[in-house]
């Protein structure tokens, strides 16, 4: 067999798994199966596999998506789908051309020309404030004067049809005065050209520590962007009501703020906007903030028009017209003893925030935050440049910044066991925060809940990782073309908003008198099972079956002032407000039933769809239809805040997280040092979530997360060209996984501890953590180069991520550039 033939297997793979039978309850046997488990999850030899008792409680179980049945019959409804009123038109966005230029003027003649366009939007038919409501209060709703990027939008064509939108609006003619554009890092850090000041957190006295430090090493890195790629793109739909009110269908993880954006722009009150959305068709933080947008853009042209109007992007221009990941480039100067354990630290980090503040700021700070992932760090010098370029303003992505701090510290430590002739893992070990001491981060917050000590030695166990190290040596040393890599990197994601004011939440509980449950929170359903988590928990709270509980749109008119769907926190924050709510209508129900049976309102159970006290046994229903009759007040709001948290935006110390949530991922990876090629060959993932609200819900998020971080380190490449042009617009040129990229061993097995700290059923996040998981991914294929480089595999390893074949080829010292 020639060699390139065992590239999609692996001769290391750990043995074939095992399975445990999960009953009669397909959700359940994929969640026992697939993890605790996990796809592919081999129990040890001797373990003892205990069948879970049969439970009334919804929480804990793997019941299914609240929309899956929908999703597949096609019933699932996304705001395109909704019937639309009577003279709706529709919108098409100008994009500037150039990266960088003064805007002198729009000739719509070719355009209007058309049949069915009805007109333009410019920046002179915005209503209110032609600034966007953003924070920084930097980036125009239209532009006007100036254009900042190749794809920023200058103004609408509106028409009575989508396709007579989009030809029209390609058949304006734009005169703009080129400017010099800056569209790198690099020249952006040269000519200080930032959306913000930098930022600089210090611990210690680096410079001494790396001055007596027996080795010191110095390293650089880039690391690429990322595009959401959701599979619902951008969309609003803006109806006008009376008497200046208005309807906004938004496909937004946060209405709140385009509640307050579109009214911002329309120059009246937020009481006057009311946002709904009914689920997301994938987010990913790429709605965050630029939801807004898109929103604010189809109300002014529904103002100006009287008419509903709706602006949805096609793909090409949602990549033109939209913010990434953030790019990052790194600098760093680190000091170490003979063991590999860091003693001085000078890092530099800098980003492209593209033309706008948009997020940046925040994301920035949490890659700070984040720098140290796992490991303690006592002298440290951390530099945080806010770089502004002439591109797509740059937002939020699953991570927010984590994954840029992460990735910095872990291909830094694997540096250091690369020049000692160590294996990383025992590196990693002995760098992370103690448990007594050695546990204070460099932004002043103790580290109480660190579990990875127990955790990563399972994992190394479990996933055989010494003896597939071993193999994988052998493997290399007999072949010379296809080379062979593993790695075991840790997470510590800390979950909480770091802008304290977000971490609240609130929520609406009605039971009708047929005893049916509907539930309203602030937060967004976009296919991460928030809405299911939270009707679970308020099934248990009022001891009702899951089948009874409804939770509706996201709506500002119910739950005002709310919160992003973000920071992994959305069911901390509204399942907890949700179940507060709950408990309010159950704390009710249970005064009245003890009026009546002369008890204990402590004594009152509810569970089953029953209703107990100490003297007899009711169904739920009827009890509630009695409590209606005694005018019981059957609906309750509840509300949540954050406990513990506190934060210093100066200084950039406290207690910005509540928790954190902890995992590690062993992963295998070939090359072909010939063309660069490379695969993920098995994946072994352990990840803490927990006292898991819904194990199948957690397990697909924990898969899914990793699958997209292994996109932004493989194939997920970003390109710009000299003249500031995305030419990767299209899924012909940007590359996500697809299914053959995924491993045939993936095995996620989920830790048993509950959460440490009073979060909802003991729960943890899982929306962003997992993400990091990924970055084993890029250090096994950065121990795959240095094997590949012969004698020169204890040096550092240059490898720009993503991991492409041309950066492979580089790295390998194949390729110039």
């Amino acid at each position: 067999m020639n060699q390139r033939d065992t590239l999609p297997g692996a001769a290391s793979t750990p043995p074939a798994p095992l399975s445990r039978d999960a009953g009669d309850d397909p959700v359940a046997a994929r969640a026992d199966a697939h993890g605790a488990m996990g796809r592919h999850a081999p129990a040890p030899a001797s373990a003892h596999v205990d069948r879970a008792p049969v439970r009334e409680q919804s929480m804990g179980r793997s019941q299914f998506h609240e929309s899956s049945r929908a999703q597949v019959a096609g019933a699932a409804h996304y705001i395109d789908d909704q019937p639309e009123v009577k003279g709706t038109l529709y919108a098409a966005p100008i994009l500037s051309t150039v990266a960088h230029g003064r805007l002198n003027g729009v000739d719509p003649a070719a355009a209007l020309a058309l049949p069915g366009v009805r007109g333009l939007v410019l920046a002179g038919d915005v209503p209110g404030d032609r600034m966007l409501a953003a924070f920084a209060h930097d980036e125009p709703v239209f532009a006007e004067g100036t254009v900042q990027h190749i794809g920023q939008v200058i103004g609408l064509v509106v028409a009575d049809s989508v396709m007579a939108a989009r030809r029209a609006a390609r058949l304006v003619q734009l005169d703009i005065t080129p400017l010099p554009a800056v569209l790198t890092v690099q020249q952006a850090l040269k000519e200080e050209h930032f959306v913000l000041p930098p930022v600089f957190v210090r611990r210690g006295d680096a410079q001494a520590a790396l001055a007596s430090a027996p080795h010191r090493l110095q390293g650089t890195l880039e690391v690429g962007g990322q595009e959401h790629f959701y599979l619902e793109g951008q969309i609003a739909y803006a109806i006008p009501l009376e008497q200046r009110q208005w309807c906004i269908h938004s496909s937004t993880q946060h209405p709140g703020e385009v509640q307050h954006w579109v009214a911002h722009a329309l120059g009246i009150d937020n009481h006057a906007v009311r946002v709904e959305c009914r689920r997301l068709g994938g987010g990913f933080g790429g709605k965050e903030t630029q939801a807004g947008h898109l929103a604010v853009w189809a109300a002014v042209a529904a103002h100006k028009f009287g008419r509903a109007v709706k602006l949805r992007l096609d793909r090409d221009d949602d990549f033109m017209v939209t913010g990434k990941r953030h790019p990052f480039a790194y600098e760093w100067d680190v000091g170490f003893d003979g063991t590999g354990r860091i003693t001085g630290l000078k890092l530099t980090m800098a980003a492209n925030c593209g033309f706008s503040a948009d997020l940046s700021g925040p994301v920035a700070d949490r890659a700070v935050f984040h720098s140290d992932n796992a490991y303690f760090l006592e002298h440290v010098d951390i530099a945080s440049y806010r770089c502004k370029t002439h591109t797509q303003s740059h937002t939020a992505f699953r991570g927010f910044g984590g994954p840029q701090g992460v990735i910095a510290i872990e291909t830094i430590v694997g540096d250091i066991a690369r020049t000692l002739g160590l294996d990383a893992f025992d590196v990693r070990m002995r760098n992370l925060y103690g448990t007594t001491e050695r546990n204070v981060t460099h932004y002043q917050m103790p580290v109480e809940d660190n579990i990875l000590h127990e955790m990563l030695p399972q994992l190394e166990q479990s996933s055989q990782y010494r003896q597939r190290q071993a193999a994988i040596a052998a493997w290399n040393a007999a072949n010379p073309i296809l080379k062979r890599g593993i790695a075991i990197t840790p997470v510590k994601f800390g979950i909480s908003f770091t802008a304290t004011l977000f971490n609240q939440a609130g929520a609406l509980v009605h039971v009708y008198t047929d005893g049916s449950v509907q539930v309203n929170h602030g937060g967004t359903e976009m296919g991460q099972g928030l809405h299911t988590k939270v009707a679970q928990i308020v099934a248990d709270e009022l001891g009702v079956p899951f089948e009874r509980v409804l939770v509706t749109a996201s709506d500002t008119s119910k739950v005002p002032n709310a919160s992003a769907t973000a920071a992994s926190s959305g069911t901390d924050l509204n399942g907890r407000a949700a179940q507060f709510a709950a408990r309010n209508v159950r704390d009710n129900i249970a005064s009245f039933v003890c009026g009546q049976d002369g008890c204990g309102a402590g004594s009152i159970q509810f569970v089953g769809g029953k209703v107990i006290s100490p003297h007899r046994e009711r169904d739920w229903a009827d009890v509630v239809k009695e409590a209606y009759a005694n005018r019981i007040q059957l609906w309750s709001d509840g509300f949540y805040r954050t406990p513990k948290i506190h934060y210093d935006k100066a200084t950039l110390t406290g207690r910005p997280f509540y928790y954190f949530a902890y995992g590690a991922a062993c992963t295998e990876v070939a090359i072909d040092t010939l063309t660069g090629e490379n695969r993920v060959v098995a994946v072994d993932i352990l990840h803490d979530v927990g006292r898991s609200l819904n194990p199948a819900i957690d397990i697909g998020q924990i898969e899914g997360g990793f699958v997209q971080g292994m996109g932004w380190l493989t194939t997920e490449q970003l390109v710009w060209n000299d003249k500031g042009h995305l030419a990767t617009h299209a899924p012909s040129t940007y590359k996500i996984p697809a299914t053959g990229d995924i491993p045939e061993h993936l095995r996620v097995q989920l830790w048993h501890e509950p959460n440490r700290e009073d979060n909802v059923g003991g729960s943890k996040a899982v929306g962003e953590p997992p993400f990091m998981l990924a970055i084993s991914v890029y250090e096994a294929l950065r121990n795959a180069v240095a094997a590949g480089r012969g004698g020169a595999a204890d040096a550092p390893v240059q490898l720009v991520a993503p991991a492409t074949a041309e950066n492979v080829l580089r790295a390998l010292g194949r390729l110039a550039g």
